[in-house]
C-alpha cells in the first residue's frame, strides 16, 4: 500500500512538473502609437522649450541637435563626461 502511494505521488509530481514546463503561445503585437511622436505631450516636464508641439521639422531638428551635442563622443571634449 505504501509503495503504491509513493509511486502514485511521484507520478503526480512528475506530471505537475511537466505541465509547468509548457510554453504559452507568443504573438508579436508590436508597439502601438496613438499619435505621431512629434505631436508632443501635455506634461510640461517632458516637453523641450526649443520646439512647439506639432511641428514636425522642429521636432526633427531638436532630435538631430540632441544626438549631435549630447551623444556624439567625437564632438565632446575629453574630461567632460557626465
Amino acid at each position: 500500500m505504501r509503495r503504491t502511494l509513493a509511486i502514485l505521488s511521484m507520478t503526480a509530481a512528475a506530471a505537475w512538473l511537466l505541465a509547468a514546463c509548457g510554453e504559452r503561445p507568443q504573438t508579436a503585437s508590436g508597439s502601438k502609437a496613438d499619435a505621431a511622436p512629434y505631436t508632443g505631450t501635455t506634461a510640461p516636464a517632458y516637453a523641450a522649450a526649443q520646439w512647439p508641439a506639432g511641428d514636425r521639422n522642429a521636432w526633427a531638428q531638436q532630435l538631430r541637435a540632441r544626438t549631435q551635442y549630447g551623444q556624439n563622443e567625437y564632438s565632446r571634449p575629453s574630461g567632460t563626461h557626465p
